[in-house]
């Protein structure tokens, strides 16, 4: 944060991972010695997470984003991190899946198109890969399935339209999936394990990251802006088994894993080793992230209780 001018601000900072952003930036830039605002955005139907925020010191704006006039009063910042998706319940709502994915970012270029801009995508945007294939790359084509995915891909056309159009330099995070001690794919796995449930293993194969990381790789990214925008696939290294890791929390927790189904041959998969190279590995590995996870889990510390359904196949979200 030390290299990067100007305040930030953070739209769709109450979300799963807005909070925890919009921290670390506050925390990095003053460890750093820069003096800036950070300013974090969205509507706060939880009045408790504006006063996290506020008392982390960070600025809280309430705003209804779908709502051209109130992005025109938001304050003129040179770096925005743009956060806001719809993706649970957009089978039966494509429309605000749509406005959300789509017409929003366009709102958001052209308020900020003397900016800089580091948007989060979605792995989603990818079809289905072999699971020996290593995952998908940057540079691969789009053939999402279903219609989350394909408004996924809108979003990241329509910024690249403004991108190219006004200038602005840009970032497109491909996130899949982030993990924290109260809501992930390993969480899902782990808490099923925990109650006894069965884990259907059809969709046998993920990547995952320590949501930590992945808040500090799309913070670093911000080195990287650039138009056409840049793109950057952020998840872990490893392509993780959903059986085995079922198992590795049947260890850690005592409780057997109760195991559905057979894996196929494809599943939802990312490269990340063009992040791996620009910003380094991970801080934390997918073993110590899953004993983590299993303490606190054991613990029966507070759950966000929103599932991730990576187990989808079909993309109806």
């Amino acid at each position: 944060m030390r290299r990067l001018d100007g305040d930030l601000i953070v739209l769709g900072a109450s979300g799963k991972m807005g909070p925890t952003l919009a921290w670390m930036a506050r925390r990095a830039s003053d460890a750093a010695g820069v003096s800036r605002r950070v300013i974090g955005v969205a509507r706060f139907s939880d009045p408790s997470k504006e006063a996290w925020l506020r008392d982390r010191g960070i600025e809280p704006i309430r705003c209804d984003l779908l709502d051209p006039d109130q992005i025109e009063r938001l304050p003129e910042v040179p770096n925005v991190v743009h956060m806001p998706a719809f993706k649970f319940g957009a089978t039966g709502n494509q429309a605000t899946a749509w406005a959300v994915n789509c017409f929003l970012p366009g709102l958001v270029c052209r308020k900020y198109r003397s900016g800089r801009i580091v948007a989060f995508s979605t792995g989603n945007v990818y079809p289905l890969v072999p699971v020996d294939s290593g995952g998908s790359k940057e540079s691969d084509p789009l053939r999402p399935v279903g219609d989350y995915g394909m408004s996924c891909v809108g979003r990241e056309r329509i910024m690249e339209h403004f991108s190219r159009a006004a200038g602005t330099p840009m970032a497109i995070i491909r996130l899949n999936y982030a993990v924290e001690m109260r809501y992930g794919v390993l969480v899902d796995i782990g808490r099923k394990v925990l109650a006894g449930e069965p884990i259907d293993v059809a969709m046998g194969h993920l990547n995952a990251i320590w949501q930590g990381d992945a808040n500090a790789m799309t913070l670093a990214a911000f080195d990287h802006v650039c138009s056409p925008p840049f793109v950057l696939n952020v998840t872990g290294p490893e392509t993780l088994s959903v059986r085995k890791v079922a198992e590795r929390f049947e260890e850690l927790l005592g409780r057997e894993a109760r195991i559905t189904g057979v894996e196929a041959p494809d599943a939802l998969l990312s490269d990340s080793s063009l992040a791996g190279r620009l910003m380094g590995p991970p801080r934390i590995d997918a073993d110590r992230l899953l004993t983590l996870v299993a303490d606190w889990l054991r613990r029966g510390q507070p759950m966000l209780d929103k599932p991730t359904r990576f187990e989808v196949r079909d993309g109806q979200f």
